[in-house]
């Protein structure tokens, strides 16, 4: 593959999120990074990122997920600024291991992200895992972000009763060696096709919504990831971690508190993994965030109702960061 800046960028070989008008790269930052870039124009380093009109939108995905989970609403959020989406250290395209793969470990691949390739600030929108990743970044490194679109992101949980099936999850995935032995029957149980439908099952309100192109293109990519090395591995990882840092609640919305930037909290009223009050709560201790709330609407809206999203999304970004403005 031709390298594209000294960095050691190449055009990936990959064409998962190509249906979308996405194109991919691979970046060395300690190793491999998988990230795509949304739009017409073509791939651009750091240096030239100061050249849009409006701060670099830069998806980061949850718990599972990978650059797909923004194709929905990429390709729309690419006009006038650049838009683009990275795989996190064992997660999509991007290879992990134990040894990089918890939450504090990919905000600092996010770090060197932002700096060395769109360039700063950026807009950050993040997703579950990704979400808490992105608040994470804004409050340790503020001069790196100009605004903050939390999209679900995993929170405190108020004391309520929690969905049985997340919780029974949840807690295999923190039991030593037995979260490796859960993981490991479930994956020699379930095909690609499965493993996509089941992740839909969980993350949607309503199943039906799910897009049969991101379906297909969810599927092939399961397909490619059934060899990566170490992928339960990262999983693990990245889950008990998640936990640890959610699991201190004073000290998470210390740092929510601390935020200094434009910020808008997105969640769903039938999210089974983050419970809107969960969001709720959020919004209310952060008097300053804008917030909405869509009813009957799951874990993943951006892609369960696209639409819905790219419409608050939008209206936020043109209020505060509108092109030539």
């Amino acid at each position: 593959m031709t390298v594209l800046d000294p960095l050691g960028t190449t055009r990936a070989s990959w064409e998962f999120a190509a249906p979308w008008g996405a194109r991919g790269y691979v970046t060395l930052l300690d190793g491999p990074v998988h990230w795509i870039e949304f739009g017409p124009g073509p791939h651009r380093t750091a240096p030239e990122a100061t050249a849009p009109e409006s701060p670099p939108v830069v998806f980061v995905h949850g718990l599972g997920g990978s650059h797909l989970n923004w194709c929905l609403i990429g390709p729309q959020l690419a006009a006038g600024r650049r838009a683009v989406a990275l795989d996190l250290h064992g997660f999509g395209l991007t290879p992990g291991t134990r040894r990089n793969s918890t939450v504090r470990d990919n905000t600092r691949l996010l770090d060197r992200f932002v700096r060395e390739i769109t360039g700063t600030p950026v807009i950050l929108v993040g997703n579950s895992m990704g979400g808490l990743i992105s608040l994470l970044q804004t409050a340790a490194a503020p001069d790196t972000v100009a605004g903050l679109v939390l999209i679900d992101p995993a929170l405190p949980l108020p004391r309520q009763k929690p969905d049985r099936q997340v919780a029974s999850q949840f807690l295999m995935y923190a039991l030593p060696g037995l979260g490796e032995l859960y993981l490991k029957m479930v994956q020699s149980r379930q095909t690609p096709q499965l493993a996509v439908q089941r992740v839909i099952d969980l993350c949607f309100a309503d199943p039906s919504r799910a897009d049969p192109a991101m379906v297909t293109a969810a599927i092939a990519l399961a397909v490619e990831r059934q060899t990566a090395p170490h992928r339960d591995e990262s999983l693990l990882t990245a889950a008990r971690s998640l936990m640890r840092v959610v699991g201190r609640p004073r000290r998470y919305f210390a740092t929510m508190a601390a935020l200094r930037v434009p910020v808008l909290l997105i969640g769903g009223t039938a999210d089974r993994l983050v419970p809107v009050a969960a969001v709720r709560q959020a919004a209310a201790r952060n008097s300053s965030w804008e917030s909405a709330i869509l009813p009957g609407v799951g874990h993943t809206p951006q892609l369960e109702v696209p639409g819905q999203v790219l419409g608050v999304l939008t209206d936020w970004l043109d209020r505060h960061f509108a092109p030539n403005g």
